[in-house]
């Protein structure tokens, strides 16, 4: 069976030796320990599809504990019906979510367009211009009590 050091997943995932040492302290890979002291990590085909899982979790927004119960559960292929559904049940967990933020980001957008909108309304009808000189024309002290 192939196995592989952490340089040589590192540079196939392109991520870095530290984030595959950080998903190793989270409990989601545990290579084994070669060389003097155990310093030296090899990852088998199995460590390798726990980070290629890992990281596809990632990409799908998931969280780090949420990763680690999924890939946990396929280390036991006793009962595919329920991990199965328990994958469900966390996708549609992440999509509610996903919705919720799509849904702030489109309000946020509209105000930020209604915004624009407006500051270009007024500058291509002089008003920015007017309301600029008429600024202008009052008391410093007169301005710094207006802006408070």
């Amino acid at each position: 069976m192939p196995t592989y050091t952490i340089t040589e997943l590192a540079r196939e995932f392109d991520i870095t030796p530290r984030a595959i040492r950080f998903y190793e302290d989270q409990g989601l890979l545990s290579p084994k320990r070669e060389g003097a002291g155990g310093r030296t990590r090899v990852y088998s085909a199995r460590e390798r599809t726990r980070l290629k899982l890992t990281l596809r979790g990632k990409r799908l927004g998931l969280s780090l504990s949420e990763i680690k119960g999924l890939v946990d559960m396929y280390e036991s292929p006793k009962d595919t019906t329920a991990q199965l559904k328990r994958f469900l049940a966390v996708l549609a967990e992440h999509r509610e979510m996903l919705e919720r933020q799509r849904e702030d980001l489109e309000v946020t957008l509209a105000e930020i367009a209604a915004h624009e909108a407006e500051c270009k309304r007024l500058l291509v009808g002089g008003k920015a211009e007017k309301a600029d000189k008429a600024a202008a024309k009052k008391p410093a002290a007169r301005r710094l009590k207006d802006a408070a």
